[in-house]
């Protein structure tokens, strides 16, 4: 009997592992299925481009996946079952079970409200194609002079407000931080964001924690109000409770906790990629949430599963970050070099060629998912074992 692969989510994460799974493993010995709510690839590093009315080119998932065996299941996920190797899902056809040999959970994240009063009922994010989208509408009804506020002076905050600012200059674009603007930067490059928001006309709020969100404002937490026509909240990200109520073993996020293969260390059958993976990187500390991870964990992942359906050794891939690519815009970037800690280097790459760069990050990351085998198939590696549907392992 095949061994049966479920993959669980087609964003960066998923739809690469699916694909890098299907080139590498025999069609012989293994079934490959991925389950995914949508039936589009949806590129979520440009959702912020999508909401300030720029098109976007969206892939079906059937058409990714077309000739690579990969079986695809447009279902939402509603439970786990680790004890049974069974997952939920409901769709069109009505609540369904599918079973697993392996499991590789790569739901990804949504937006963190954080508790934040108002923040559920009036603030928007761009944290999937839905809710881009619908700002997307908004933004559109907004006639000059209108304002924006974003919250979260991380990579999105600051990525979705100098979109809007850039491709709707009639508009009044502000930033709450709840720091300092670009801290984590180096001095060099923390100068080139200040001067691009300048360029741009962007107002920060720093040291301005966000208390409360209402339809035309936002109350920081010393009560000061900031006039928004709309507030857009990319304060951080949150992953789905199912993992938690799964029964896997799970961090104080929710994330579930894997050893360095991206391996569940309560669940050996589970695997883990992208936000939802807890996973410690080479420098000792939590990966965060960020395209960057998905694709180091993703990586480690499937040849952790390969190597042990296939009996070579697992090999260690590198969890290490380089560097961070910032999008100010279309015609203006970051590209910041890291050391071993996360911590900036002196070095940074600014202007044209760092939005160029960033741009090819881009169109690579997009381009590897829509050729999920590479158009090259060629070594299919035939499994050293075969599932008994008991749980035991058998020679095949």
């Amino acid at each position: 009997m095949k061994h049966r692969i479920v993959v669980l989510g087609a964003g960066y994460a998923g739809a690469f592992a699916a694909g890098n799974l299907a080139r590498r493993l025999s069609a012989a010995d293994t079934e490959i299925t991925v389950v995914n709510a949508a039936p589009d690839f949806v590129e979520r590093m440009r959702l912020h481009q999508l909401a300030t009315g720029q098109d976007l080119a969206f892939r079906t998932l059937a058409d990714v996946f077309a000739g690579t065996g990969v079986r695809l299941r447009l279902a939402r996920v509603t439970g786990v079952d680790p004890e049974n190797k069974t997952v939920a899902v409901t769709g069109e056809d009505g609540d369904d079970e599918l079973a697993y040999d392996t499991l590789l959970y790569a739901l990804g994240s949504s937006v963190a409200h954080q508790g934040v009063p108002g923040v559920a009922e009036y603030a928007f994010d761009v944290t999937g194609r839905s809710s881009a989208l619908r700002l997307r509408e908004r933004l559109a009804g907004l006639g000059e002079g209108g304002t924006v506020l974003v919250v979260g002076e991380g990579l999105t905050g600051i990525e979705t407000a100098t979109e809007f600012a850039e491709s709707r200059p009639d508009l009044s674009v502000a930033l709450a931080a709840r720091g300092e603007l670009g801290a984590w930067l180096s001095p060099k490059a923390r100068r080139h964001l200040r001067q691009g928001f300048d360029r741009l006309g962007i107002t920060v709020h720093e040291h301005t924690g966000i208390a409360a969100v209402e339809p035309a404002r936002a109350i920081a937490a010393d009560g000061t109000s900031v006039p928004a026509d709309v507030t857009v909240w990319s304060a951080g990200f949150a992953v789905h409770p199912i993992a938690a109520a799964s029964g896997l073993e799970v961090a104080e996020t929710g994330q579930i906790v894997v050893d360095r293969t991206m391996r569940s260390v309560s669940h050996p059958d589970v695997y883990a990629a992208g936000d939802c993976a807890y996973a410690i990187g080479e420098n000792g500390r939590p990966l965060p949430m960020s395209c960057a991870s998905a694709g180091l964990t993703t990586m480690q992942a499937t040849a952790a599963i390969i190597a042990r359906l296939t009996g070579s050794e697992v090999p260690t891939t590198g969890l290490k970050y380089h560097g961070n690519h910032i999008s100010l815009g279309r015609r203006d970037a970051i590209f910041q070099m890291v050391d071993g800690d996360a911590r900036s280097k002196s070095w940074f790459l600014g202007g044209r060629t760092a939005a160029r760069l960033k741009s090819g990050v881009l169109k690579s990351a997009g381009w590897g998912i829509v050729h999920p085998t590479f158009g090259i198939p060629k070594r299919k590696r035939r499994l050293t074992t075969a599932p008994d549907r008991a749980g035991v392992k058998v020679a095949a």
